[in-house]
């Protein structure tokens, strides 16, 4: 069992580098949207990733509704991250 959990503690190591790699692109895409007056949300976007990571996880064997449940908060986490940067939107200018 010890092992086990070894291995788990590890596993868990690396998911939180990747999260960490996943915040520094988002820093990173949302200094490139403000460059090009783009909001953080975008809609077709977050349907994109949601069905990437629902086919991912399909094909890893694991149920792509337990993907897609853990994924929409990270990526809610991921927008407001954006807003935080991108600041104040104008009336209108809210959607590309």
């Amino acid at each position: 069992m010890a092992e086990l959990r070894a291995e788990i503690d590890r596993i868990d190591a690396a998911l939180v580098a990747l999260l960490a790699r996943r915040a520094a692109c988002i820093d990173r895409a949302a200094e490139l949207k403000s460059a090009l007056d783009l909001p953080a949300r975008i809609e077709a976007r977050i349907e994109e990733v949601v069905a990437n990571v629902r086919r991912h996880a399909a094909a890893r064997g694991l149920p792509p509704g337990l993907a897609e449940a853990l994924w929409r908060p990270l990526i809610d986490w991921s927008i407001a991250r954006e807003e935080a940067a991108l600041g104040p939107r104008q009336p209108g200018r809210d959607a590309p």
